[in-house]
């Protein structure tokens, strides 16, 4: 008897994990004839200029978030490549600093899209470019800029940044800039403008004016609120979650949400596990960190706080970047067996932040983003080769064709077409 019951019970398993099976194939199905007829925009990918050259480049194997080959393996079809200027003194030589690097990241996403991988990559700077290149069968690259330190004093650089291809700016990043108050202001309530300055609000006019999008992911409060009042165009955050799901500063809550609904932009969920779920990153992170530590050790290398960070140069901090992600690398097997112990942030839990935002301001109103190589990254979406467990998971929770296609790159080129037109409008008038 009891050997009967064993059978109809291994039976029974052995039915159930079959028709799991069956349904994960069928979904996995759907979800790949999803991700291959739409298009998928990633807003946010941080570049380092050491991996424009010659002998090392995005068409190459490299360890990035981001290469020529992983966007191929996992489908994604467009990345914003980030123009990143830490927040520095606000000083004449500080601009200069900041502008110089600006240009030379500018410098390094042509190169790429002209010298580099001309037969993969083009540049677009308008909705039609995006699907022209994709139809040409290439992927696409899109410029934004992050932190508007980097245009000094000078208002005439917004417009050299358009030239060079800029689409998309914020005002600010980690720390007060000249033209606007970050989000960081929040912690100890220390603000320099109480918002936008009066040189912020001129920029806001002059993006208008050329058709660059505003980008709202790292400002404070305060200071997007103005942006809304001032902008005759939508605007976006470029990479940003809900708040109501995880309290950060550099999350949107509940009316600042509602204001991308009633002005019509978009918000890009971001993929960095620190403002997907702040409590699994955390105890996830504590772990991790007894783990790099060790291995940093042994490889002779020091890991900085960000407050250490931020002091550091640009060529600095990249180079520390590129030592810290071998430390990484190197921890990778450790790291595979604390999984097993302790959940990390994953693609379920960053799907969290699309439901909510989706239930309160609409799909029209909500795209995707990575924040690869710039700390971006959670279990399931560690690169651009793992994309389309994004668009699984999507199907998963009941998403249609239509709605995955607004969600992954119609939202966001809805958008950069209204923006061009509110341009077309004030440059006539």
């Amino acid at each position: 008897m009891k050997l009967y019951l064993l059978s109809l019970t291994l039976i029974f398993t052995g039915n159930l994990a079959f028709g799991q099976q069956h349904k994960d194939e069928i979904l996995l199905k759907k979800a790949k004839e999803i991700h291959e007829n739409v298009i998928t925009i990633d807003t946010h990918a941080d570049i380092n200029i050491n991996n424009f050259t010659k002998d090392r480049n995005y068409s190459m194997a490299l360890e990035n978030q981001v290469t020529l080959p992983k966007m191929e393996a996992g489908g994604l079809d467009v990345a914003w490549f980030i123009v990143y200027t830490g927040q520095d003194k606000l000083t004449d030589e500080g601009y200069r600093n900041a502008y110089q690097n600006a240009m030379s990241k500018f410098k390094a996403i042509h190169k790429l899209v002209n010298d580099f991988a001309p037969n993969q990559i083009g540049l677009a700077t308008n909705s039609k470019e995006v699907r022209n290149l994709i139809s040409e069968g290439k992927k696409v690259a899109m410029i934004g800029v992050e932190n508007g330190y980097s245009i000094g004093k000078d208002i005439e650089n917004v417009e050299k940044f358009y030239d060079l291809g800029a689409r998309y700016m914020s005002l600010a990043h980690q720390g007060h800039s000249q033209l606007s108050d970050s989000n960081t202001g929040e912690e100890n309530q220390d603000w320099l403008h109480n918002g936008l300055s009066d040189l912020g609000k001129k920029v806001i006019v002059e993006m208008n004016r050329l058709g660059m999008m505003i980008d709202v992911s790292h400002p404070s409060k305060k200071a997007i609120k103005q942006m809304f009042e001032l902008s005759k165009a939508p605007l976006i955050a470029s990479h940003s979650s809900a708040r109501q799901l995880c309290d950060h500063s550099r999350n949107l809550d509940d009316e600042l949400l509602l204001l991308f609904k009633k002005h019509g932009g978009v918000v890009q969920t971001v993929a960095f596990s620190a403002y997907v779920n702040n409590q699994k990153n955390k105890a996830f992170e504590e772990a991790s960190a007894i783990i790099y530590n060790k291995k940093a050790e042994e490889m002779n290398f020091e890991i900085l706080p960000d407050d250490t960070l931020r002091t550091l140069s640009n060529i600095d901090r990249n180079r520390y970047y590129a030592k810290h992600h071998q430390v990484k690398t190197a921890a990778i097997p450790e790291i595979e067996l604390l999984k097993q112990k302790i959940e990390p942030v994953d693609v379920a839990d960053f799907v969290d932040h699309i439901d909510y935002m989706v239930n309160l301001i609409g799909i029209e109103h909500v795209g995707i983003s990575s924040d690869f190589d710039g700390g971006g990254g959670i279990e399931g979406w560690q690169d651009a080769s793992q994309t389309l467990n994004i668009t699984k998971e999507l199907v998963k929770r009941g998403y249609s064709r239509d709605e995955i296609a607004k969600l992954w790159g119609e939202n966001l080129l809805r958008v950069m077409n209204e923006v061009n037109d509110v341009a077309t409008k004030l440059q006539k008038a």
